[in-house]
């Protein structure tokens, strides 16, 4: 289970000792995606032809929810900015594989990525958002990980586990979904080039925590049950990934009209009933790839818009 505030104890408290420096292989398949992500740079800057977009064609409410959905996924990609070299401290401090260190090294260079594009598009479509509506952002706000990730009394299994296996494999899966259905080329090229680099950080959390299963017993794997529990039930069902799970108020209400908004003219956008469905879809997966490969067996989960999942 995740620390407490009463339990927290940071892994930097005690001096630190990083030599003699281990940079050998030890997990080919996560290196192999490190030389991947080395290999498929690109550049916010000129991955889309900025010029060409004609704004003018959009009506005002249509950028407005551009602008809106972009600024939201620039909210949650500042946050992945600061775990992933939090997570890599974490992967030093426990001398795990050099493979996983190597590996998040690039990985908060694609978030950096993923939060400048996010960030572009909502400035090219009207300006930034700065910060969602108070009622709102208890759902959008970090889901914690950054923390987890210094936290001696929370594995990096459970870490990895829940973020990874479960939070941005859900988003994967959403992300995949929407550029399937946007006709807008420019945000459907951005929703490519985000996932070209999700597919592989999805990838690293099966791959990581294979590779630890080995070494851990009954009471840690319950641990990283527990961890990905607290994930799907505290963060992703109370709408950190989608507008319509959120609890009901003005501000999500306005997020939900918004995202319709989009849907309905192919700009970069889902709604409830579309999403719905890859959503149970995706914590179907999640439950069944757990159980036959970890053997972990999460429970059945509940929200009042999908009924019990």
């Amino acid at each position: 289970m995740m620390a407490t505030m009463d339990s927290y104890r940071s892994i930097l408290e005690p001096s630190e000792s990083r030599f003699p420096l281990d940079l050998e292989q030890r997990n080919p398949k996560i290196r192999k995606l490190f030389h991947a992500s080395l290999a498929n740079q690109w550049n916010p800057a000129n991955a889309i032809d900025w010029n060409s977009l004609d704004v003018g064609a959009l009506t005002p409410e249509q950028r407005l929810a551009v602008r809106t959905r972009w600024s939201r996924r620039a909210w949650g990609e500042y946050g992945a900015i600061s775990e992933s070299p939090a997570l890599q401290i974490r992967f030093c401090h426990d001398r795990l594989d050099p493979d996983a260190r190597l590996y998040f090294s690039i990985r908060s260079q694609e978030e950096s990525r993923h939060a400048e594009i996010s960030y572009l598009l909502a400035e090219k479509f009207g300006g930034y958002i700065d910060a969602p509506e108070v009622d709102y952002e208890n759902s959008v706000s970090t889901h914690g990980v950054r923390r987890l990730a210094l936290d001696a009394q929370t594995s990096v299994e459970c870490t990895v586990a829940a973020l990874v296996c479960s939070a941005e494999q859900i988003i994967f899966n959403i992300f995949a979904h929407i550029a399937h259905i946007t006709t807008h080329p420019a945000i459907r090229q951005a929703y490519r080039l985000i996932l070209r680099d999700e597919v592989r950080h999805c990838a690293f959390g099966w791959y990581f925590v294979a590779s630890r299963l080995p070494l851990l017993g009954s009471a840690q794997r319950d641990r990283i049950r527990d961890a990905v529990v607290t994930m799907i039930e505290e963060v992703e069902l109370n709408g950190y990934q989608l507008a319509w799970l959120a609890p009901e108020s003005e501000a999500s209400r306005a997020q939900v009209d918004s995202d319709r908004i989009l849907w309905q003219a192919g700009l970069g956008a889902s709604v409830e009933e579309l999403e719905k469905p890859v959503f149970i879809s995706s914590l179907r997966d999640i439950r069944h790839r757990m159980k036959s490969e970890w053997d972990i067996l999460l429970p059945a989960f509940f929200h009042p818009k999908t009924g019990t999942i």
